[in-house]
């Protein structure tokens, strides 16, 4: 999701292409959006394409057909091999925005947009068909940025600010009642459910500095997982719920998720609670890997990296 400052860099970025402070040098660069897969059997990237535009947070199908990504407000697909396919319709909505994700059984796409009558920055998460259409909205309060849905399909974990503070919410998608499960002071962001239903990880700035956490789907027994040097953000979990991928700044970022910043993925054993990088370090941040991107069978994931001319 799109927070504090980091509100503006993407609104300024992807719109008009000016930046906040983190990015000044570049402002009036053009940008290169590279979409990766990482192999854990080759244990090594490969480049997919490389697109002159801002392109964000790649999805994979369940089908394991193609691939999602948000850019300039619509949502689009790429095959497996890095072949455009092109926009998934939306209706109205054209300022989708790189919170999206797919239900576990490949038959409905939830995501993010502003409206269009609303001046200003606003985020409502919606659900459609996975082929497009008229969405259906979820959440009447904004802003509100959709990060994960429920095995069974029928919930979804959703980052909001309400009452100025943004934490974790959790819908009944079809009685549409928004329940708080974070309550701590500062951000709480990124939910996602494990694949077992068990646990909601996500990301937080509880305790002074951003960390991967975890809780039951009640939001109770919440643990941390990582304590290091890095921020840390956006947990991911495989498949088979034995490790999680994650999205770790060199520097520190206090609460904020810039764009262009150094950053490196890194991989959290979940049975010996070891971490080693994945990546090395590139260019990214938000967009990187908003959101869930790994294979149906668990052997790779999608991410973006940066560069600028």
């Amino acid at each position: 999701m799109k927070l504090f400052f980091s509100n503006l860099v993407e609104l300024f970025l992807v719109l008009n292409f000016i930046t906040s402070s983190n990015a000044q040098s570049i402002k009036k660069s053009k940008i290169s959006s590279n979409l990766y897969v990482y192999d854990f059997i080759a244990k090594k990237s490969k480049l997919l394409k490389s697109e002159n535009r801002h392109i964000e947070a790649p999805n994979w199908d369940p089908n394991n057909n193609f691939l999602i990504v948000n850019s300039n407000g619509r949502l689009e697909k790429y095959d497996t091999e890095g072949h455009y396919i092109g926009v998934i319709p939306t209706g109205s909505l054209n300022k989708c925005n790189n919170d999206h994700g797919i239900s576990y059984d490949g038959k409905n796409l939830f995501f993010s947009s502003g409206k269009g009558k609303i001046k200003g920055h606003s985020s409502f998460i919606y659900k459609v068909s996975i082929l497009g259409g008229k969405p259906e909205l979820l959440t009447e309060n904004s802003p509100s940025y959709w990060h994960g849905v429920s095995p069974n399909g029928k919930a979804i974990v959703y980052t909001a600010k309400r009452n100025d503070n943004y934490d974790i919410y959790m819908m009944n998608i079809d009685e549409k009642n928004e329940v708080r499960l974070t309550f701590a002071k500062g951000l709480d962001d990124g939910p996602e459910y494990s694949s077992d239903g068990k646990f909601i990880y996500f990301n937080s700035f509880r305790d002074g500095k951003m960390e991967i956490w975890r809780m039951l789907t009640d939001g109770s027994n919440k643990e941390k997982l990582t304590n290091d040097k890095y921020s840390n953000w956006f947990p991911h979990l495989a498949p088979d719920n034995k490790k999680f991928i994650f999205l770790s700044y060199i520097e520190d970022q206090k609460q904020n998720h810039p764009f262009g910043k150094k950053v490196k993925l890194r991989l959290y054993d979940l049975n010996t609670k070891s971490i080693k990088d994945i990546t090395p370090i590139f260019t990214g941040g938000q967009g990187t890997i908003n959101v869930s991107s790994w294979s149906p069978d668990g052997t790779k994931f999608a991410y973006i990296s940066y560069s600028f001319q």
